[in-house]
């Protein structure tokens, strides 16, 4: 680990990257990574043998999938994590042969959970439990966090093993109070709002979650217009709601509000299409996309994933991005 501390601590002084251009890294924290086993049963019986008709085998948990995105676009990024036996020791080198920058803290005993998943006409998940974290793993974790500095942005998203506290996003939120760096939020229910105090750059929620936390059922963009403000009042920055098929909306750190339709797919893999949204966004408002630019492509990199067996290509996103920006455009036409 110190060669790498001390390769961040030179970009940190330094700052600059290619052509003398600043350079600002993104980074992830994925707490409860996992080997995704995706089997496509050909029946699903209780109490018999059921088969299989084919199998992958996926890096899985929420800040993975970000990091994964942020490589296929050519983005910076570190990828950082806890990991234990056998199965984290697959997951690591999974993803630094696929040219992921992971720096994952380890664990002496335990294994990286396994978690099932059964796609088939309705998708069944059996997700593992994960190993044991003691304080001092949580302590080295920090440690390494603390490479983050001005300028960079920090992605804290999905769940917390259950040997962790509650607040360890807001301790880690906490930790780098002060240094000028951007948090990005996208974690359930109570998570999301212990977080909005600390006013994160970007939040995103679907609109089921916002339906949870406001005890409301909105479906569409519009519908969660004013639960999305409210959350923006009370914190974030820009806060984006993912829709499904209905589209997504943004409420911009300007308090502009903006939506985005979503192209007709057929649908493969609901699994990292948000993280795959959260991607695209920080990707574009890192190079300097205005906020409507950047919803589009965060939109065609969600339904691309959406519409890919894992995390989706470069190809796969270019695609439907093109689809998108001919369907806003005939709406558009048709609407004069």
């Amino acid at each position: 680990m110190k060669g790498f501390l001390d390769f961040l601590s030179f970009l940190r002084h330094n700052k600059k990257g290619p052509f003398g251009k600043e350079l600002v890294l993104i980074y992830t924290v994925t707490l409860n990574p996992a080997l995704d086993y995706v089997m496509h049963p050909l029946t699903l019986d209780m109490g018999f043998t059921n088969r299989s008709s084919s199998e992958e085998l996926l890096c899985g948990g929420n800040g993975i999938n970000v990091s994964t995105l942020l490589n296929e676009l050519h983005v910076v990024n570190v990828a950082f994590g806890i990991a234990a036996g056998f199965t984290g020791d697959y997951l690591i080198k999974t993803l630094q042969d696929s040219g992921v920058s992971a720096n994952f803290v380890r664990l002496d005993e335990g294994f990286t959970r396994i978690n099932v998943k059964l796609n088939g006409i309705v998708m069944t998940m059996c997700n593992g439990m994960g190993p044991n974290i003691s304080q001092d793993k949580v302590d080295e974790l920090l440690r390494r966090l603390e490479c983050i500095a001005e300028g960079d942005t920090l992605i804290l998203t999905g769940s917390i093993p259950k040997t962790l506290p509650e607040d360890i996003y807001d301790t880690i939120m906490h930790r780098l109070e002060g240094r000028g760096v951007r948090f990005v939020v996208d974690a359930p229910g109570a998570l999301l709002m212990k977080s909005l105090p600390a006013r994160p750059f970007l939040i995103k929620p679907n609109n089921h979650e916002v339906g949870r936390i406001f005890d409301a059922h909105p479906e569409t963009p519009e519908d969660c217009i004013p639960y999305a403000r409210q959350l923006h009042e009370q914190g974030a920055q820009n806060v984006i709601v993912s829709c499904g098929a209905h589209g997504s909306l943004l409420i911009d750190e300007h308090d502009e509000i903006h939506t985005c339709p979503t192209v007709k797919i057929q649908l493969e893999n609901a699994t990292g299409a948000g993280d795959s949204m959260v991607a695209g966004f920080v990707a574009k408002t890192q190079a300097g996309e205005d906020y409507e630019s950047a919803l589009r492509f965060a939109s065609a990199c969600g339904t691309a994933t959406a519409a890919s067996k894992g995390i989706a290509t470069i190809d796969t996103i270019t695609r439907v991005y093109k689809e998108l920006e001919e369907l806003i455009a005939s709406s558009a036409a048709s609407e004069k």
